[in-house]
């Protein structure tokens, strides 16, 4: 069973206003790196399910949003606490790179 779910970009403004902590994955169906960072996205949720919620955007159908935070290149990890950017990580990454991220902004 997937933790991370595909999120419509209407209801991302709601994640992004209502969590403290969101992880968001700007990926594409198409896109092989995304599918390798897509199993460490499922790690990220499951290790820190009590303090994030990591949730995907398709860039594709989401467009307007991808636009919106500046991703040009996917796989695209941002963060976001409290509703603000507080980093981002592009392309594949080690698990490492991700966790340490939550770490230091949670």
């Amino acid at each position: 069973m997937t933790t991370v779910a595909k999120v419509p970009e209407a209801e991302f403004e709601t994640l992004l206003e209502s969590e403290n902590f969101l992880v968001v994955d700007f990926t594409a169906t198409w896109c092989g790196p995304c599918r390798v960072v897509a199993p460490l996205m499922e790690q990220l949720s499951t290790e820190f399910s009590e303090s994030i919620k990591v949730i995907k955007i398709d860039v594709d159908k989401d467009k307007p949003l991808a636009k919106k935070y500046e991703v040009k290149t996917i796989p695209a990890v941002l963060y976001f606490k409290n509703g603000e950017l507080v980093e981002t990580i592009k392309g594949v990454s080690p698990y490492e790179e991700f966790a340490n991220a939550v770490k230091a902004n949670i």
